[in-house]
């Protein structure tokens, strides 16, 4: 018996398009926020490390306080992108009145405050504090506020999807699930035996 099957799960060819949100069994959304919880959870590391490490090691906390400055423009930018994704799905694909979509308007308000804790931050860094040598305080507090609020909302929206199902096409008894050496790729029918 084969113990892997890659061509499925990597196949695009023969999923329904669905606009912003992506492809059938290939969201958009949630890929995309794993590059802004990966880079505001690294900016947190460098900021912190590079206020505890500035009196004995000046140089490596500024590359520190830069290296958390570009991780927040990266992050920031696709989380600009995830929020547009995530606003397709809570347009399409909840209900008013659901407690789906108040867990998804929830998810969303934090995540939305996040990103703007983010961009004031990054606005600090650019204007006010270009040419700091290590984080300053104001700066740490931010960049430590919008990562626990973004721990917040990305347990929710994990609810969302883990605990409600939201937006996962369920596969009770789709192919895949019955015992074949076969694979059946999306938008195929599956083999008789």
């Amino acid at each position: 018996m084969r113990h892997f099957s890659f061509a499925p799960a990597l196949t695009m060819s023969g999923r329904k398009k669905k606009g912003l949100r992506g492809l059938a069994g290939k969201p958009f959304h949630p890929p995309l926020t794993d590059v802004p919880v990966g880079t505001y959870t690294a900016a947190v590391v460098f900021d912190v490390l590079s206020a505890v490490l500035y009196g004995g090691h000046e140089q490596l906390s500024t590359e520190l306080y830069r290296a958390a400055t570009w991780t927040l423009l990266v992050g920031a930018a696709v989380s600009l992108l995830a929020a547009l994704t995530g606003w397709a799905d809570w347009h399409r694909s909840s209900e008013p009145g659901t407690q789906a979509r108040r867990t998804i308007n929830a998810h969303a308000v934090l995540m939305l405050t996040t990103t703007a804790l983010i961009l004031l931050d990054i606005a600090l860094r650019i204007t006010t504090y270009k040419d700091d040598e290590k984080t300053p305080v104001v700066v740490l507090v931010l960049t430590i506020l919008a990562f626990l609020i973004m721990s917040v909302g990305s347990s929710i929206g994990g609810s969302v999807v883990y605990d409600y199902g939201f937006n996962v096409e369920t596969a009770g008894d789709h192919p895949v699930w019955h015992k074949s050496e076969t694979d059946v790729l999306p938008g195929e029918k599956a083999p008789t035996s």
